[in-house]
């Protein structure tokens, strides 16, 4: 019998944990697990712990597969990623950092890179192919107006799935920086002004280069909701 140690991660975001049920199927080249259930109660930033047993060597595991039901009430799980460490030490990272949501499947691949000519298994050929159709379903685009660039064909962000929209995180951080700039340039006397500026040294008390650096920081390290 083989033994699989395998780690699965919850992301550290806010609701990020869930108390619906997980399980998992390893997929090796060689065979795959039967689907075990993983133990509840999922917590931000937490990891949980569990063994697969196998009655015989699964190969390179090529693939995870989450299986995500719900109990009672619907509890989405942000999934950070899953270690499966094999019989012979062998560590394998499956990078996931997606929502899962309702009762749904969702198959994460190895996390080496490769190339469609890197793909010799017939499973991985069928993963790849799946997960274009779904972004091409995923991605449509329409023509909003004449002359104007195309845009997604939704009617609102909410019809996009949660992993695509605006994460909630961004918006409560650029919320958070309006506010503190608004406070910074209503302190400084610039909101409200009634009366001319005086001279450009008086404007550059407001505009300081420490503002300026500020702003630019937070706009190349947030990156844009598209």
């Amino acid at each position: 019998m083989a033994v699989y140690k395998v780690t699965v991660a919850t992301g550290d975001m806010v609701e990020a944990g869930t108390n619906n049920s997980i399980s998992i199927t390893l997929v090796g080249s060689q065979g795959e697990s039967h689907q075990t259930t993983v133990p509840f109660l999922f917590l931000p930033g937490k990891e949980k712990n569990l063994s697969v047993h196998c009655r015989q060597d699964l190969g390179p595991i090529v693939l995870v597969r989450l299986h995500k039901w719900r109990l009672f009430l619907e509890d989405a799980w942000f999934c950070k990623d899953i270690r499966v460490t094999a019989p012979n030490g062998t560590l394998y990272r499956f990078p996931c950092y997606q929502w899962l949501e309702g009762v749904t499947t969702v198959e994460v691949r190895e996390g080496s890179g490769k190339l469609l000519v890197d793909d010799e298994l017939q499973i991985l050929k069928e993963h790849r192919h799946q997960e274009l159709v779904a972004r091409q379903e995923a991605y449509q685009w329409k023509n909003f107006a004449q002359g104007w660039p195309r845009c997604l064909n939704v009617g609102s962000i909410l019809e996009l799935d949660s992993n695509i929209q605006f994460s909630s995180v961004r918006a409560t951080n650029f919320t958070g920086f309006l506010i503190f700039q608004g406070a910074s340039h209503f302190l400084s006397g610039f909101q409200l002004r009634r009366t001319s500026w005086n001279s450009l040294d008086e404007m550059r008390t407001i505009f300081s280069r420490t503002q300026g650096r500020d702003i630019g920081w937070y706009f190349v390290c947030t990156p844009p909701p598209f």
